[in-house]
């Protein structure tokens, strides 16, 4: 079972490199958009499930990875081999300022600076021409790779397949190597690491940094998926959406913030669709949030303790 428990990921990825071409353009759609936010989550799952820092400003870098790319596209379009490491980088130099002032605070408070910094990148596209204002801003061709045109809609599924596995095996790795165990570390008892000489901020600021690039790898796949970005995109409901995935789907589990992400996105498909719900999906926002608080109370440790009470030796 434990063997398998380490399979199942990449079965999973492999089921869908298959039934890819056979899906329907709503079905195949829908799974790009869950995959994106899976990356969104995963980025996330690094910061707060892995080295203990509870971030509400993530989406700041979700959304100037997305700009970045519209931005960097311009009217002529651009290249992916520029614009994705364009999106990454900017959301990484973000969030190493970000970071560098931030993790001098601790608790609540390094909640709410983080909070601070991702409401102030929100008003600088909101409040200004360079991000459409709140209009936001399109994009006019889509990012491109030789014969691989994010424009077509299968290659475009494959390409967030591909990204979605280099996330999560980039942070499996992580996990299993000696900057992984660090971070534990520093979750379990900070105090103590510091005092075995490890350089806790360095390790911290690394995670950080290392998180809002691949948030800015999601902002980029949502950029080229949609063709258009708004301020929203940085806006703090989408960092506690992505928080609160990963707190469905089981803090300290990389596969935990995958089924969040599929499971929050269902629930929220679902309690919108009156074909479903009837009148109730006209409120939707409340019926969602009944949802997951049932979840939460029902299912202390997300929706992989279910894996965990059927097979306790479960392992991510």
């Amino acid at each position: 079972m434990k063997h398998l428990n380490h399979f199942l990921p990449l079965v999973c990825a492999l089921l869908l490199a298959v039934l890819g071409p056979m899906l329907s353009p709503y079905v195949s759609d829908f799974i790009v958009k869950v995959m994106i936010l899976s990356i969104f989550a995963l980025s996330l799952e690094l910061l707060v499930g892995m080295t203990g820092l509870v971030s509400l400003g993530h989406a700041a870098f979700y959304g100037i990875g997305a700009y970045a790319t519209v931005l960097g596209s311009g009217k002529e379009g651009g290249s992916i081999a520029t614009l994705l490491p364009l999106a990454m980088g900017c959301a990484a130099a973000y969030a190493l300022i970000v970071g560098a002032l931030s993790l001098r605070t601790r608790g609540v408070y390094f909640i709410m600076v983080t909070l601070a910094f991702a409401q102030m990148a929100f008003f600088v596209f909101h409040d200004t021409k360079v991000g459409g204002g709140s209009d936001g801003i399109y994009m006019y061709i889509r990012p491109v790779l030789g014969s691989i045109d994010m424009d077509n809609r299968h290659v475009q599924f494959y390409a967030v397949l591909i990204a979605l596995v280099f996330t999560y095996g980039l942070l499996a790795l992580i996990r299993r190597s000696r900057f992984g165990a660090a971070l534990a570390g520093i979750r379990v008892n900070e105090q103590r690491m510091r005092a075995a000489g490890f350089p806790v901020y360095g390790y911290k600021l690394a995670a950080f940094v290392l998180a809002g690039a691949l948030a800015g790898l999601a902002g980029f796949l949502v950029a080229s998926r949609d063709g258009v970005v708004n301020p929203e995109l940085l806006a703090w409901h989408n960092s506690g959406e992505v928080l609160l995935m990963i707190i469905l789907g089981g803090l300290g589990h990389l596969r935990g913030a995958v089924i969040g992400a599929i499971a929050f996105t269902l629930l929220k498909e679902l309690l919108s669709t009156q074909a479903f719900v009837g009148p109730l999906a006209n409120h939707w926002q409340l019926t969602l949030g009944l949802a997951i608080i049932a979840f939460v109370a029902l299912l202390p440790k997300g929706i992989i303790g279910i894996a965990s009470r059927l097979s306790p030796k479960a392992n991510t």
